[in-house]
């Protein structure tokens, strides 16, 4: 019987992918089991992303927190897994969110080990995932603008290549920065009126919100719903307050601005270096224009430093509204890969 359920299930899914599904022996698609799937998904995500130019390795556990907490995401009906003999090989992710100005996202994750790869399983997976988001904007309002999106860094040539033949085009590039802390760190101060706080508890909900307002003027923004605060504060690899630079405004007793600096051991050991991360800056408006991002990343690089790091790196989006890539620069920061994000018209 479990054998029947398993052909029954592959037949289902094979249906719902694509015709030119590749005939490879031995490879049917499935629904995710959970949480049995959540280590491979994470293995395979891992060696796709690095075979990518990637650097953003993933823990079951991780895998598991986003899958639990995403919010118009059922892992059930919304992840495929493909495997080779019984061996998961690669996997496609569907979800969707509507941005704060309207238009409908369609996202998808897809990877594939990098021995599977170059015959046709990563375009069958994407056809699934277009197929799947397809269903969930059947019923969204008619007449809004909506989009599929995937990201791809620029070394990623083959799957650039596939998107390019599906009708993908980039709108959106972001770099990667970094620099050494051996170097001479730079020395900003910060604007008159505004401190830098220890973060304590009380403040997690308020340092959530004044990020949420914040980033509120970038590109593509969706406000981070309530269901996701306890995924972030959950999620030990990032969330690591005792690090993070926290300006507020010492007359009105509000958050200012902050940065999220955090150290990724597992990446760490990955890629044998000791590097650390000055994310999630942001300034809200009235504090804007007047260095405090120049402050708070300086200070940022003085904890990575003591921390025996020796070089901190930052995503940017190259046409950030407030110049970010300018002031990341004078901070010492050089760009040393690009990605963008792809859309086509659903």
């Amino acid at each position: 019987m479990k054998g029947m359920e398993t052909v029954m299930t592959a037949t289902l899914v094979n249906t719902l992918i694509h015709p030119s599904a590749p005939d490879i022996p031995g490879l049917v698609f499935r629904r995710l089991r959970v949480p049995d799937d959540y280590a491979a998904i994470a293995t395979i995500g891992n060696a796709g992303r690095l075979a990518d130019g990637g650097e953003w390795i993933m823990t079951a556990d991780e895998v598991r927190l986003e899958f639990e907490h995403l919010e118009h995401f059922d892992p059930t009906r919304d992840v495929v897994v493909a495997e080779v003999d019984g061996e998961p090989i690669g996997y496609a992710q569907a979800d969707w969110w509507q941005e704060a100005d309207g238009p409908y996202r369609y996202g998808m994750s897809l990877n594939v080990m990098p021995d599977f790869r170059g015959r046709g399983i990563r375009r069958a997976l994407l056809h699934w995932a277009e197929g799947r988001l397809a269903e969930l904007a059947a019923d969204h309002p008619a007449g809004m603008e909506k989009t599929y999106s995937v990201y791809a860094p620029d070394q990623a040539t083959e799957w650039i290549a596939q998107l390019a033949a599906e009708g993908y085009q980039p709108v959106r590039y972001f770099f990667k920065m970094s620099r050494p802390l051996a170097d001479p760190l730079p020395d900003f101060p910060m604007p008159a009126g505004l401190e830098l706080r220890p973060v304590t508890p009380d403040h997690y909900r308020l340092v959530w919100d004044a990020a949420n307002e914040a980033f509120r003027d970038h590109w593509g923004f969706s406000e981070n719903p309530d269901e996701y605060f306890d995924w972030w504060v959950a999620d030990k690899t990032n969330f690591q307050p005792e690090l993070w630079q926290v300006a507020w405004d010492v007359e009105q007793n509000v958050v200012a601005g902050q940065i999220m600096t955090y150290i990724n051991a597992n990446e760490n050991e990955q890629f044998g270096r000791k590097r650390g991360y000055t994310e999630s800056i942001s300034v809200r408006r009235p504090y804007r224009r007047r260095g405090l991002a120049h402050a708070m990343i300086a200070e940022s690089l003085r904890v990575l430093q003591a921390q025996g790091m020796e070089e901190a790196a930052l995503n940017v989006d190259t046409e950030n509204i407030s110049g970010a890539t300018r002031i990341y620069e004078e901070c010492g920061f050089v760009a040393y890969s690009r990605g963008a994000r792809y859309v086509k018209a659903l």
